[in-house]
């Protein structure tokens, strides 16, 4: 999961296997599996969005110096 796209697509297959729970014409084998399916997808929702999370926190960074200790002409 990298960009976009692939954020609607996993929201899309979420919707979708939903609309397959609630439709109550799943047995229970295959209710859990698409439980099973949806908590996989919710996994790589999340990681694509906090990798994203992270992306924006490091390019809001970039130009700042890195904090390396005090400065040598300090007085402490």
């Amino acid at each position: 999961m990298t960009n976009g796209a692939d954020i609607d697509d996993l929201i899309e297959r979420l919707e979708r296997a939903g609309e397959r729970l609630r439709s109550q014409e799943l047995s229970s084998a295959d209710a859990a599996r698409v439980i099973e399916e949806c908590a996989e997808l919710a996994v790589q929702a999340s990681t694509e969005l906090e990798r994203r999370a992270r992306g924006e926190q490091l390019a809001a960074l970039s130009g700042q110096e890195p904090l390396t200790g005090p400065r040598q002409d300090s007085l402490l």
